[in-house]
């Protein structure tokens, strides 16, 4: 047999899964194949979506349905047996395993972390491989783990019967939460972006403390009820009648999952704390949601509760951990255990990438001063001096602004989606109210269809909060736009949000983290890719500082001389001298001066740049030279490799093609966007090939082949000829079977060699 006619797919089969089978690796669970990790990052420019590739592992090898072990990837004999390692390295990065291995068929190259026999990397003939044991074993020895901790390690995850398990970040989060409490850790902290699933991987933490008996009462603790709700009607179900919500009349302890609200457990007065009915050793797990608020603060009300149930493990789930000087999350739960960063679930594909459109007005960018003496509506003196971002809506309400802002809203919506979920992000309770009216002004035809199009959510509005729940549900239409100031910025998941408005002054990083999570959950089945956040306040420079997306750093006291580093969003006011708030009416003169519209790369950055620039850009980092692309492209048989890499890397073909011309492959768009040069046709490069002599070296029947498959390129492109399966579309029946015609050129790897000459010939020029 010639290993080198086989494909990758062939050598899998016939030598890398024979070898992992004899070793021990079952397909039950120990053995899995094409394991997705990753769903591949949304790419979107100038409105054009698409998806860049998903990462498959080719094998992953687990101890159990829960415990990944090791990947192995594969590659043809044309490649070295080591070939695949690097690209197992980064894999093993995702599953947080020691273990990898690449093969091309011959035998095994091996990188162990846990440098269990001395090396790093060494060499394995096929029937060298290890068994699911000996892995097993060198895993428990590089995590320490005893007998009895890998008895709670091994208790499997609840799987719903519709295939649903947790996501590779999930699995790392819970396993090494599992392995923390197994090693009797009682503080953890977890911080996982808005949008990852924080709510189902506390459930399946909880399900397998629960189901291994290593904790028995449970408690889950949220600030806002709708928090609690979602839990226990959602990823929380399967506890079923062993749950119950704890009220704040009287304590049941005939429970043994319990989700609560830290109102509904304490009180202003002693006899208000129903958490003192339960004794101070009742649970022995509590997960608290959402811990930047509330219990953060050492001097907290709600902290009281954990003090008193101190004895119990205590999670801290957050996407935002909060580190100022007198609120600290490391403090009480120590380093994060597990990080995933938005950056990281863009990128991975989990999480909706956006655009940014920022709208300056003159009043923001120059600042707004009143005429001497001029008084506001209600007849009092205003205040002679510049007043600036962080001043309206707070200190002065300027009527022309808040109508501006609405009519660009209400602008983007008409020539976007009107009926696209959209949240209005206000400074105050006043500031929503109107901006609520001045919204349905200017969508008057929306309002006229119904009055819930546009309505206030803010704690004083029951009418309002009412809705909430109509405005989360994806197959609502009502409410479309709601206005708000900080009840939505926390919690309420409002899975097809496409739009979010920026009107507020925002100065703390933790709460702009929590705005941007209201738009970045994937809903395709509602065509809900990305969102877009409309910014009146250029407070999304705060994406620029290197804490937006890292680890929360914790700042230090300081001394009186010294100044808190803050990241700021606009230039800091002069100093208010007074609690009054001046109304001022229409006829001022507000306009909007710039707009911007800045794209999610896929290297994380926001850009400005338009297609073809940012296309241009890329392919020149990746090929300084037009010699060097050339020189790649030769030498790279499967040429749609290129092609995909590229557009990982965010490069809009099918944009290209419409501004281009749809009649050039990738191959003339790249050279011309990127290099200047000349484009040809697909139909003028077959045409070139056809009147060269190199046909004659080919019979009757396999000339004729070349000559369709010359026009299959013509009509469709590259990628079509490089792929067997055109041997068996109906242009090719009248030239015989699949088999019939890869006989006309005497083998299968002669046919591929003529298929190899022919993509020569076609970018011979």
């Amino acid at each position: 047999m010639d290993r080198s006619e086989l494909s990758e797919r062939d050598i899998q089969t016939k030598f890398i899964t024979p070898a992992l089978v004899q070793a021990g690796w079952t397909a039950d669970f120990h053995l899995r194949e094409e394991v997705q990790l990753t769903a591949g990052q949304i790419l979107v420019t100038n409105g054009v979506v698409q998806r860049a590739a998903k990462k498959f592992a080719d094998y992953v090898l687990y101890h159990a349905p829960n415990i990944p072990l090791a990947v192995v990837e594969a590659k043809d004999a044309n490649h070295a047996v080591g070939a695949g390692i690097q690209q197992a390295l980064g894999y093993a990065d995702l599953l947080d395993v020691p273990f990898m291995y690449s093969s091309n068929g011959t035998g095994f190259i091996e990188h162990d972390r846990t440098a269990a026999h001395g090396l790093v990397e060494r060499y394995l003939e096929l029937d060298e491989f290890p068994s699911p044991e000996e892995l097993w074993r060198r895993y428990c020895v590089w995590k320490q783990l005893t007998p009895n901790q890998t008895s709670l390690i091994n208790q499997d995850y609840y799987l719903d019967g519709y295939g649903k398990a947790p996501r590779y970040y999930q699995m790392i989060a819970i396993n090494r939460t599992i392995e923390a409490i197994a090693r009797g850790q009682q503080r953890i902290l977890l911080v996982m972006a808005t949008g990852t699933g924080k709510t189902y991987t506390a459930f399946q933490i909880i399900w397998r403390l629960w189901k291994a008996k290593v904790k028995k009462r449970i408690l889950f603790l949220a600030d806002r009820n709708i928090l609690v709700d979602q839990a226990r009607n959602n990823d929380f179900k399967p506890f079923g009648n062993a749950m119950t919500k704890i009220s704040n009349r009287e304590a049941n302890t005939a429970f043994e999952i319990y989700l609560a609200l830290y109102q509904a457990m304490s009180g202003s007065e002693a006899s208000q704390n129903i958490y003192r009915q339960f004794s101070p050793t009742f649970f022995d797990l509590i997960v608290i949601d959402e811990c930047h608020r509330g219990s953060a603060a050492e001097d907290s009300a709600w902290r009281q509760i954990l003090d008193y149930f101190a004895s119990a493990t205590h999670i801290g789930l957050t996407a935002t951990p909060k580190e100022t000087q007198t609120i600290s999350n490391s403090d009480y739960f120590g380093d994060p255990l597990y990080t995933y960063s938005l950056k990281q679930g863009i990128a991975d594909g989990f999480l909706a990438p956006y655009s940014v459109l920022r709208v300056a007005t003159n009043v923001d960018l120059e600042g707004w001063r009143p005429q001497p003496g001029q008084r506001d509506a209600d007849g009092q003196l205003i205040e002679d001096r510049l007043y600036n971002s962080r001043d309206f809506e707070r200190m002065v309400f300027l009527d022309d602004r808040i109508q501006l802002v609405a009519a660009r809203i209400a602008e983007f919506l008409r020539n976007h989606d009107p009926y696209q979920k959209t949240i209005v992000f206000c400074q105050n309770i006043e500031h929503a109210a109107r901006m609520r009216t001045a919204i349905a002004q200017h969508c008057n035809e929306f309002v006229q269809e119904d009055a819930r199009y546009v309505m206030q959510i803010t704690g004083d509005n029951p009418e309002g909060k009412a809705q909430l729940d109509m405005f989360i549900l994806p197959d609502s239409r009502y409410p479309v736009v709601v206005t708000t100031s900080k009840l939505l910025t926390t919690g309420v998941d409002v899975q097809t949000c496409r739009l979010i408005v920026i009107d507020q002054y925002l100065e703390s990083m933790t709460e702009f983290k929590q705005i941007i999570g209201r738009g970045t959950r994937i809903r395709e089945d509602y065509n809900k890719l990305y969102f877009t956040i409309m910014d009146f306040r250029n407070v999304t420079t705060l994406f620029n500082d290197p804490e937006f997306d890292g680890d929360p750093v914790q700042v230090q006291n300081f001394g009186v001389d010294q100044a808190l580093p803050t990241a700021t969003a606009a230039p800091p006011a002069e100093a208010q001298t007074t609690n009054i708030r001046y109304q001022i009416g229409s006829g001022e003169v507000v306009h909007i001066l710039a707009e911007q519209v800045r794209y999610y790369s896929s290297d994380g950055r926001l850009i400005t740049e338009s297609v073809e620039h940012f296309a241009r850009n890329t392919v020149r980092q990746r090929y300084t030279t037009l010699a060097n692309f050339l020189q790649t492209w030769s030498h790279e048989a499967q040429k749609q490799a290129i092609v995909q890499e590229l557009a990982a890397q965010g490069i809009l073909f099918d944009k290209l093609a419409e501004i281009v011309g749809y009649e050039y492959d990738p191959f003339d768009l790249i050279c011309h966007v990127a290099f200047d040069q000349p484009a040809l046709t697909r139909r003028e490069r077959a045409e070139q090939v056809r009147k060269r002599s190199y046909f004659a070296q080919y019979g009757e029947k396999a000339r004729a082949v070349i000559q369709a498959l010359l026009e299959k390129y013509a009509d469709q492109g590259l990628a079509t000829i490089q792929d067997r399966q055109v041997l068996q579309l109906p242009s090719f029946q009248q030239l015989g079977t699949p088999r019939e015609i890869i006989q006309a050129f005497g083998s299968l790897g002669q046919y591929q060699q003529a298929v190899d000459e022919l993509v020569r010939h076609l970018y011979a020029a």
